[in-house]
């Protein structure tokens, strides 16, 4: 009984979370939906401090989203999507997360608590990068020739957008280490997964930026030919075809992906802490 009474208390934060930032515009119905599942989990199955996470990176990231949205509008037509995720974009975001929670829940292990930190990291590290980034007036390079690249250019990252990540990822290693304290845990550890949830968002977001200027799906408007992640049209309305990159792997693959890496990395690094 005790475990269906938090099911249906992270029900309801969830779904008034999910409508709140549906009626701000910053999520579709679907993503919508999709926040009300993952949020649902979380909070359900990990209670207050791995939900809170999960708020602290929603609530930081679509405000960055909406931060100087006009100045972004101009590089819209090179992202997949806008700025109201859908139900594929909070299931990459968070998923991973819902996943860590349901392994904690069948096999209790402390270092799903730190991978929990990495995953989360990881999503708000690229996020903060990737909004804060785009506003640099100087030009982003690629990270994997370190040629000069038009701002939004996947896999182009820059000095100000690398800060901004490696800020939403300590965010989120801060958090988790003041619950930690909260609960009674030892200075030492918490410091430690402060320090793991950084490293492990920050490097979550360089291999997002790495898979982007590699593999990632990237198209090619007939009309403009500019190179964007829309498929199968433009904004423009022309059509797009394929450019480089491995057709399945769309960016939200990529932020699922990326995520993942950083749950690994932090659960690594607090195994020795």
């Amino acid at each position: 009984m005790e475990l269906l009474s938090q099911l249906a208390v992270g029900l309801a934060l969830a779904g008034l979370i999910a409508l709140v930032a549906y009626r701000r515009g910053s999520l579709s119905r679907s993503g919508a939906l999709g926040a009300v599942l993952i949020g649902a989990t979380i909070f359900g199955l990990g209670g207050w401090a791995w939900g809170t996470l999960l708020v602290v990176f929603f609530v930081s990231s679509s405000f960055l989203s909406h931060y100087k949205e006009q100045r972004k509008a101009a590089l819209a037509e090179k992202f997949s999507k806008g700025s109201r995720r859908d139900l594929a974009q909070t299931l990459a975001n968070g998923g991973a997360g819902a996943l860590i929670v349901i392994a904690h829940a069948l096999w209790p292990s402390p270092l799903w608590w730190a991978a929990f930190v990495g995953a989360i990291a990881s999503v708000n590290a690229d996020t903060w990068a990737t909004e804060l980034g785009v506003l640099n007036r100087a030009r982003p390079r690629l990270i994997t020739t370190l040629r000069e690249a038009e701002a939004g250019t996947s896999g182009a990252v820059s000095a100000a957008g690398t800060l901004a990540a490696l800020g939403g990822a300590a965010l989120i290693g801060l958090t988790a280490a003041g619950f930690d304290l909260a609960a009674g845990g030892a200075p030492a550890r918490a410091l430690a997964l402060a320090g793991a949830g950084a490293l492990a968002g920050l490097a979550g977001s360089l291999i997002d930026s790495w898979l982007g200027a590699t593999v990632q799906a990237i198209y090619l408007c007939e009309a403009c030919g500019k190179e964007t992640e829309r498929h199968p049209f433009h904004l423009c309305g022309a059509p797009t075809r394929p450019r480089r990159g491995w057709r399945w792997l769309d960016n939200d693959w990529v932020n699922f992906v990326s995520s993942v890496a950083g749950a690994l990395l932090a659960a690594f690094l607090m195994g020795f802490a």
